[in-house]
């Protein structure tokens, strides 16, 4: 459980602190999002319950689904504008 508390607050702190950069952004959200995961597995395994196994399933998905679709928007607004800063 600490080790799920420590990865979300690596995302967060990931997310604030490279606010240029938006490729380490979206990772840092994967990170907080497989903390969740983590989290829930763990509490899973605990109350011994299937529920938190088929949202952790439901969470891997999203956060796949995620990527794909922030880095496809990446590589359009890269061919349109020639850079990916944030700040122009």
């Amino acid at each position: 459980m600490n080790l799920a508390i420590f990865l979300f607050l690596i995302g967060v702190l990931g997310f604030i602190l490279n606010r240029k950069n938006i490729i380490l952004m979206i990772i840092a959200i994967e990170i907080m999002l497989l903390a969740v995961t983590l989290l829930l597995l763990i509490s899973s395994f605990n109350f011994d319950d299937n529920s938190g196994q088929v949202f952790s399933i439901y969470i891997i998905a999203i956060a796949g689904a995620e990527s794909v679709i922030g880095l496809s928007i990446l590589v359009a607004y890269y061919r349109l504008r020639g850079n990916i800063s944030i700040r122009s």
